[in-house]
């Protein structure tokens, strides 16, 4: 290891900054006093007044930065980052039927959108159909209801899914979903190996933070791996995973715990793999992520840069995984939903603006911006083209692309970003002596730290620690005036008379043999993609083959903590 400072150097610069403290802050601040907030992060932790090569004393260019490009990727995983191209622009977006959302895909592409992201609605990510009882009253409302093959075709028509990538945020049931968009993609004449996209597929987090779990932790880890070993063989351009820490941080955690819980569940994602006997090599390549991007820059930024760093040396060290590739950390962010206010929506315009340029200068590979009426309802049309002309002015007038990590170097990012490496690596100590990831998700470890977290957070605004503007300072009585989405009040009708007719209309000895082979499968070790494959072909809904999994591995029930 060779230090990037002389001692020599180091010697004199902390005698000049104790004369500068003493002769010239010293007398500022007799005159002009700091301000009695608290200065730190949006997780709370402390800042100190300036930064200098003393915080990095012990630094190492190589080991700690390096090139684009290059291990340990601190920098980025592409030599020429935003200089080749920018981050795929990808509005997460889905409301009601499938025929509103199309609409919604078609005019956000019209207007510039390079990738697209699909919202369903609860029933969805429960692995509910629209006419099944629990899913009363919750159609359509915070994204597009999919409840089988023909609504994915509906949903896609007209779009070449062949020339552009779609992200599913779909957890539990998602190798059924994506056997939906597999099988659509193949009624089109695509070939599955010629589609590229992402399946969300990330159970472990839904126990920690966002609950739209439906099976218990061991069977959805085998449906996981499923997917990896289907997808490395079927789908190489398909991406199985992606690993989220946005909703971890939505539901209230720092900004290292975000890190450190979405990479443990990612470690442990490889490991179920390897324990199967896949080679580390061949789907390591396919593990995406997804994290938040919230209002604080600098940490934001220090997060993404501390994530490709130790993901890197897990994956070579840990696994001694040999394809570059397989280092990369590739993810995609989404700005901070929960950061949004109901009050002074147009302020939210600023925040999401900060929250992706920290998102771009972190090195994201695809981005979406939230749309200003958030707060208060799902995106109307002109928020979400706003939200997306917010992206286009970052990466085509801002600058911040004409160069690779602009502030690396910086003694504060730096620091901060060796700052989340270690606690991340405290955390991960941490999980393994409660013996791994799951076990510490029965215990309810990660449950209790990010409720801890959350309550800190809204305390510290409530006594005032912390600005929000327009919640606790600078608030106004004005009503709110803002035109919100309104869905098809037809919707739910045309989509559960839909259902009624393609169950009247499928072949039922067809229907019925592609789910006694999807039992089999369940009970059994093989692969389940195939026979999921089956079942949505004879146009078995969500909810039906769901439904063979429910019987078969049952449903998990939560941890209360208090």
């Amino acid at each position: 290891m060779m230090a990037m400072y002389d001692k020599s150097k180091l010697d004199e610069i902390e005698k000049e900054l104790k004369r500068w403290e003493k002769e010239c802050l010293g007398r500022s601040i007799e005159t002009l006093p700091e301000r009695d907030r608290p200065f730190i992060t949006a997780s709370s932790v402390p800042i100190d007044r300036l930064y200098t090569p003393l915080d990095v004393k012990d630094w190492d260019y190589f080991e700690k930065l390096g090139f684009p490009g290059e291990y340990p990727f601190t920098r980025g995983v592409h030599p020429t980052m935003y200089r080749s191209r920018p981050w795929t622009m990808r509005m997460f977006s889905g409301f009601g039927t499938a025929e509103e959302t199309n609409e919604r895909y078609k005019y956000l592409m019209h207007h510039g959108e390079t990738g697209l992201s699909v919202a369903f609605d609860f029933p969805t990510l429960y692995g509910y159909d629209t006419d099944d009882p629990h899913s009363e009253g919750e159609f359509g409302k915070c994204g597009v209801a999919i409840s089988s093959l023909k609504d994915m075709e509906i949903l896609f028509a007209g779009i070449p899914v062949d020339k552009i990538s779609t992200s599913m945020t779909i957890n539990g049931p998602a190798p059924v979903v994506w056997g939906f968009y597999i099988s659509m993609a193949e009624n089109k004449g695509i070939r599955p190996d010629i589609i590229s996209g992402t399946i969300q597929n990330d159970i472990l987090k839904e126990y920690i933070a966002q609950k739209s779990f439906i099976f218990p932790p061991e069977p959805s880890m085998r449906l996981i791996v499923d997917t990896f070993e289907y997808g490395y063989k079927e789908l190489p351009r398909w991406n199985t995973v992606s690993i989220s820490g946005y909703h971890i941080r939505e539901a209230g955690s720092t900004a290292v715990q975000e890190l450190a819980f979405t990479l443990a569940d990612g470690l442990e994602y490889v490991r179920a793999a390897i324990e199967r006997g896949l080679d580390v090599d061949k789907f390591a390549p396919r593990l995406s992520f997804f994290f938040n991007a919230h209002n604080d820059l600098f940490e934001e930024i220090a997060k993404y840069r501390a994530a490709r760093r130790i993901w890197a040396r897990e994956m070579k060290e840990t696994f001694k995984a040999k394809d570059p590739r397989s280092w990369w950390m590739r993810f995609h962010t989404q700005t901070a939903g929960v950061s949004l206010t109901a009050q002074q929506p147009y302020n939210n315009i600023v925040r999401v603006t900060i929250q992706a340029l920290a998102a771009v200068l972190g090195g994201t590979q695809s981005l979406h911006t939230n749309s200003m009426d958030e707060a208060l309802a799902l995106p109307s049309k002109e928020a979400a083209r706003v939200a997306l002309r917010t992206q286009q002015i970052i990466a085509h007038e801002s600058g911040v692309t004409n160069t690779i990590d602009p502030l690396g170097g910086s003694y504060f990012l730096e620091y901060l970003t060796d700052y989340m490496e270690e606690e991340t690596y405290n955390y991960f100590d941490k999980i393994d002596s409660l013996g791994g990831v799951i076990p510490a998700i029965k215990k309810g470890f990660f449950q209790k730290e990010i409720a801890d977290s959350a309550y800190r957070y809204q305390k510290e605004i409530e006594e005032n620690k912390r600005t929000v503007v327009g919640i606790n300072d600078y608030a106004t009585e004005e009503p709110v005036k803002i035109e919100l989405l309104k869905m098809d009040p037809e919707g739910e009708r045309r989509q559960t008379g839909r259902l009624k007719k393609l169950r009247e209309s499928r072949d039922r000895k067809k229907y019925e043999s592609s789910l006694d082979r999807l039992r089999k499968a369940a009970e059994g070790d093989e692969n389940v993609m195939p026979a999921i494959k089956d079942a949505v072909h004879a146009y078995a809904t969500l909810g039906e083959i769901c439904g063979v999994f429910r019987e078969v591995f049952g449903e998990y029930k939560d941890l209360a903590i208090f």
